[in-house]
């Protein structure tokens, strides 16, 4: 009897859940003719010549975070905004798909990131080298770029700061990953003969306590990205790569070993690369390029300005000119917006000071 009852109430769940899928269905279908319905009043609306901006940072932000907040469970936060991102994604590319170039090749962790951002929707480009995805978002080739900018563990990446020295581009958003490594190895590796592991410089060093643990005398192989290294794996017998679950999947390959990187909280942080200015949120940030004359107290004199207006420094980098011997440049990010009054009185105190400033974005602040 038992049984016969918990069967009807299965059944009676079962559907109930057909119904709320249906309805579930139907809600989907009248967000997608309403952006729609935007695309049509977007064109219309647009003057001879103009560019349709259908993708807006400030916008997807704020109903990321608006859905969060609204959330009452069971599921959690992030799990909410991924699935609301994924149906933003779909629906935009109604409108107009988004191409957005990425550090190649494909599985790598960048373009990771763009589907973390952005969602599976949008055509995503993968590049040779992080200057190149510069190139493609000047020349209007692609509508936005997604470069890697610092490491919770290895700090800055080098390329994207010096890009950008080179390149005007304005910063639209940011996108934090959690970095796992995985030990892959292909279908003919002799797990047990393993002399080459192959990975990005990057994830070698995120790897090198457990790599010294477990494969000491293993030869540690350098190559230009975790994707091609598993690319490499998939047809040799004494090699492993270390790369994440998007290349594995991509490559065939399995885990000899999960989670490998050091530290657990691993993260990298991407930044979003287009040619549109961002309106404000009421939670941005705002990075900077300033060059400073080179005398004592250089570094003082810039900072002060932010401790003036009890702005909070996130970040704060230094490289060399590009202009002179001996002299630097500092990259640095902060919570506020350009238009912010605080924000307006301290880059207007530093340029005052500063050789050259150059404002590079202000930007949601990363949701997901």
């Amino acid at each position: 009897m038992t049984d016969v009852i918990a069967e009807q109430e299965l059944t009676t769940l079962r559907v109930r859940i057909d119904s709320l899928d249906e309805q579930i269905l139907e809600l989907i279908s009248q967000r997608a003719s309403c952006a729609q319905e935007v695309a049509r009043v977007k064109m219309r609306s647009l003057a001879e010549g103009e560019t349709p901006v259908f993708y807006r940072p400030e916008r997807e932000a704020w109903v990321l975070k608006h859905i969060m907040a609204r959330n009452q469970g069971p599921l959690g936060n992030e799990e909410i905004a991924r699935l609301f991102r994924e149906i933003m994604s779909s629906c935009l590319a109604l409108e107009q798909p988004l191409r957005v170039a990425y550090l190649g090749p494909e599985g790598t962790f960048s373009q990771a990131a763009v589907m973390k951002h952005f969602g599976h929707a949008v055509i995503s480009v993968p590049m040779a080298a992080i200057d190149e995805v510069f190139r493609e978002v000047a020349a209007g080739a692609v509508n936005f770029g997604v470069v890697p900018v610092e490491n919770s563990t290895e700090g800055a990446i080098n390329h994207t700061l010096d890009s950008f020295l080179e390149h005007d581009m304005v910063i639209c958003g940011e996108v934090e990953l959690r970095i796992h490594h995985h030990l892959l190895v292909g279908d003919v590796t002799k797990t047990d003969h393993i002399t080459r592991i192959y990975s990005h410089a990057q994830s070698l060093a995120q790897c090198r306590k457990w790599l010294d643990a477990h494969y000491p005398n293993v030869e540690r192989v350098a190559v230009s990205s975790n994707a091609d290294a598993a690319k490499r794996v998939k047809g040799e017998w004494n090699s492993a790569a270390i790369a994440g679950d998007m290349a594995a999947s991509l490559y065939g390959l399995t885990k000899l070993a999960e989670k490998i990187e050091d530290r657990p909280d691993n993260a990298t942080r991407f930044l979003i690369i287009g040619s549109q200015e961002v309106p404000p949120t009421g939670d941005d940030k705002t990075s900077i390029i300033a060059s400073m004359r080179n005398k004592p107290g250089a570094l003082h004199e810039l900072l002060m300005p932010f401790h003036e207006k009890g702005l909070d420094l996130s970040r704060v980098e230094t490289r060399p000119s590009r202009s002179g011997k001996w002299t630097y440049v500092f990259f640095i990010d902060f919570a506020g917006h350009q238009r912010d009054p605080l924000v307006k009185d301290a880059l207007e105190k530093i340029a005052q000071d500063a050789v050259a400033l150059k404002v590079l974005g202000s930007y949601p602040k990363a949701v997901l």
